[in-house]
């Protein structure tokens, strides 16, 4: 009787567990936070690669409203509201606060970005890091 009810908990668990993939965007709570660490809950798109990490963490990249002083910020990539990426106002992806999540802190997922949106958080990524592929 015991074992059934263990196997029947591990199918729920498994039903329950979510996917998250590489450019959803997920409303992330970042609190606690220190410093000028991006604070509360947000939306962030998921930016790792889907088969690079099997633990529960994943890499995301937090996005914000859209200000116009973000123009000359390289990092800032502006992301237009629409039903396929589930904002509500135009927004901005925040290259330089990317960290790595627990998916206990994903509370819902609002939509998905495109391949050319999230080149381009990428590729602001690799800037603010340094890296220059050889050629």
């Amino acid at each position: 009787m015991w074992s059934i009810l263990m196997i029947m908990q591990r199918k729920i668990s498994m039903m329950n567990k979510r996917i998250i993939q590489r450019g959803e965007v997920w409303l992330v709570n970042f609190a606690p936070t220190v410093g000028d660490e991006i604070q509360k809950i947000r939306p962030a798109v998921v930016i790792n690669v889907d088969t690079t990490f099997r633990g529960r963490l994943r890499i995301v990249v937090p996005i914000t409203g859209w200000q116009t002083y973000f123009e000359g910020n390289f990092w800032m990539i502006r992301i237009i509201a629409n039903s396929t990426n589930g904002l509500d106002k135009e927004s901005a992806a925040n290259a330089f606060q990317v960290k790595s999540v627990s998916e206990e802190r994903f509370r819902r997922k609002l939509g998905v970005l495109t391949n050319d949106e999230i080149a381009e958080i990428s590729a602001a990524i690799a800037v603010c890091i340094g890296y220059q592929p050889s050629i």
